[in-house]
């Protein structure tokens, strides 16, 4: 299976990256094809809804999101892996999501993903408008969800290793069948 992952912290040692980092180690002794996109070093220019693309059609910003387009249609998996930052995904992430609009006809068919978020708090509920947006962005795109990892009471860089979260992310990974 080919899984395309789309992380959104720009701490390239964060608590989201490095789940992904132990999702990516799991899927990959499974035997799975990985593509990693670091949206937060990466030049995306955000959707200004032109339409130019028609939505399945060539956008008019020529910039990093190339590399998304060539590989989120023919994966059959998405993850995005993302801490909070004001009850929401990170912006980076955001404005990758946006420009699925470039490519809405050809995404807009089954496909599995997954959801790793990290946030400061441990209340669950601060968890909730993140999961209800990726859940509503699945069942629009007509994805499956194959799991999540919601790390919650990790804020600092590297306080998720000292938790169970980077093996359940491993596990996650390591499950997905091919």
């Amino acid at each position: 299976m080919k899984i395309l992952i789309l992380t959104g912290s720009p701490r390239k040692n964060g608590n989201s990256n490095t789940l992904a980092d132990n999702f990516i180690r799991g899927a990959t002794e499974a035997g799975h094809k990985i593509v990693r996109f670091d949206s937060a070093f990466k030049n995306v220019h955000p959707c200004t809804g032109c339409n130019s693309c028609g939505m399945n059609g060539p956008c008019i910003f020529k910039d990093d999101f190339e590399f998304v387009r060539q590989n989120i249609i023919d994966a059959d998996m998405v993850v995005f892996a993302t801490p909070m930052y004001y009850f929401g995904i990170s912006a980076q992430l955001k404005t990758v999501i946006d420009r699925f609009y470039a490519v809405n006809g050809q995404i807009h068919h089954p496909k599995k993903a997954a959801l790793i978020m990290t946030y400061a708090d441990t209340k669950a509920a601060e968890a909730e408008p993140i999961k209800q947006y990726y859940q509503t962005l699945l069942d629009y795109l007509g994805w499956q969800d194959a799991g999540q990892i919601i790390a919650s009471g990790v804020w600092l860089a590297g306080a998720v290793a000292e938790t169970d979260y980077p093996r359940q992310a491993y596990e996650l990974g390591k499950s997905l069948k091919k």
